[in-house]
């Protein structure tokens, strides 16, 4: 596709550097001429200028581009161009909106202004962290069939029954049914299959049906308590979304946050919630306030270090589970290897959903791919099927047709009518299914292509 993005900052080149890497052609527009030097390494067009500009987009090649995507760091420049580029070249648009007073009139914005998707980082993050606060021991989390499969990712403990068991044993021994998509060694990633031995230590994705997720870890042997009251540090926007549904979901949030004004806003906005204003580095203030028995110890701070000095401390005198805001996320791989709890990047995400947008537009046209999810550094996708009709693949038992299936290749969970199907041998897939796929190949556009 023929792709235009406005705005080169963290996101924007975050988007241009992979949709370039997915082979589209990707013109990136900004009126900075330094921040258009950092993408002279990446395969893409550069255009200095003001994107709000019908000229600008113009000379961008907007009349023939198939998406424009507006993440400048100003909301209304963002719809703007949006809203030229609909008028000139009729093309699919995605603005960044962030600002919760337009957020409020999003439907609205979107029917007058023709927006094919808006982003709002800052509610992506309070949903994605409301769901890791579902999910505890959950690293990561990835969402399928609009939140009826969840696939956490998980490492299996000490003294875990799963512990030098093989995956037939555990599935024969198990209640409610679950799947391993991936597992993750010192030694690689692998698809596993029946025979795949799992060990204390090992970090696994499971894919499992939302309602049977804390049965599930009970099976595992992860000790995981509901979680009924959480700390926030940071009184943001982040932190105004997450708490409204913290505390719709009843559970008991206490925000401690700097500048007393944001604190009176904050108090009139979430009348139910506990606003402390205090600095939240002062460690007494965190252990006065209860640090060392909450449940859930969220960092949100406007200062990645702060954030990760904050989730260690609480990691040191407590055992809530931790979030960490980190924007910066060049360090991640250091960062798994302290005790920071689970990582969230509203950047990383912005630009993850926009890709899963630009990725399910691209194959919307021949392909059957609903969506798609990159996992573990990019090596592993987990993509969701909308079965269209009869095929090869259809109405045939999965024990039939796993011999065969290229390597590499997992069919991790049915949806069918609403009701999710963790599949056994005997299960089939049907038209109008939704299909989850786990897979180490690249290029699978049709469900078709699992045969070899």
């Amino acid at each position: 596709m023929d792709i235009i993005i406005v705005g080169c900052g963290k996101v924007g080149v975050s988007l241009a550097q992979a949709l370039s890497n997915e082979n589209h052609s990707v013109s990136v527009v900004d009126t900075d001429e330094e921040a258009l030097s950092h993408l002279a390494a990446l395969d893409v067009s550069v255009f200095r200028g003001n994107g709000s500009s019908y000229r600008t987009l113009l000379d961008a090649g907007v009349e023939h581009c198939d998406m424009l995507i507006a993440v400048t760091n100003r909301d209304e420049v963002n719809m703007l161009c949006c809203l030229i580029a609909r008028k000139a070249g009729n093309c699919r648009t995605v603005a960044r909106v962030r600002s919760p007073e337009y957020y409020e009139e999003i439907d609205f914005l979107k029917d007058e202004m023709g927006l094919s998707l808006s982003i709002n980082p800052e509610l992506t993050a309070a949903n994605y962290i409301y769901h890791l606060t579902r999910c505890p021991s959950a690293l990561e989390l990835n969402i399928f069939a609009k939140g009826r499969v969840y696939m956490p990712s998980l490492v299996i403990p000490q003294g875990s029954p799963w512990d030098g068991q093989d995956l037939n044993t555990i599935n024969n021994g198990i209640a409610n049914p679950l799947l391993v998509s991936i597992v993750e060694t010192k030694q690689g990633v692998t698809i596993p299959d029946g025979r795949t031995v799992l060990h204390s230590g090992d970090r696994i994705h499971l894919l499992v049906a939302t309602e049977h997720l804390n049965s599930t870890l009970q099976q595992i042997g992860i000790r995981s308590r509901p979680i009924k009251n959480v700390m926030i540090v940071g009184g943001g926007t982040i932190a105004y979304y997450l708490a409204k549904k913290l505390i719709q979901a009843r559970i008991h949030v206490t925000i401690i946050e700097q500048h007393r004004q944001r604190c009176e806003e904050l108090s009139e906005l979430l009348p139910r919630a506990n606003i402390i204003c205090g600095n939240a580095s002062n460690e007494q203030l965190l252990l006065e306030e209860g640090l060392e028995s909450t449940d859930a110890f969220i960092a949100l701070t406007d200062f990645d270090e702060e954030n990760i000095m904050l989730s260690l401390f609480a990691n040191r005198v407590s055992s809530a589970k931790r979030i960490t805001k980190v924007n910066n996320t060049n360090f991640n791989s250091v960062l798994s290897e302290i005790p920071v709890g689970s990582v969230v990047s509203p950047k990383h995400l912005t630009a993850d959903t926009i890709l899963h947008y630009a990725r399910a537009l691209r194959n919307s046209h021949d392909s059957e791919v609903d969506a798609v999810h990159m996992l573990v550094d990019n090596r592993v996708e987990a993509l969701s099927f909308r079965i269209k009709g009869k095929s090869a693949v259809t109405g045939r038992p999965l024990m039939e047709l796993r011999p065969m299936m290229r390597k590499g290749i997992l069919v991790a969970s049915i949806i069918r009518d609403g009701t999710v199907i963790i599949p056994s041998g005997h299960d089939e897939m049907l038209p109008g299914d939704l299909v989850i796929l786990v897979t180490t190949q690249r290029g699978i556009d049709h469900i078709q292509k699992i045969l070899e």
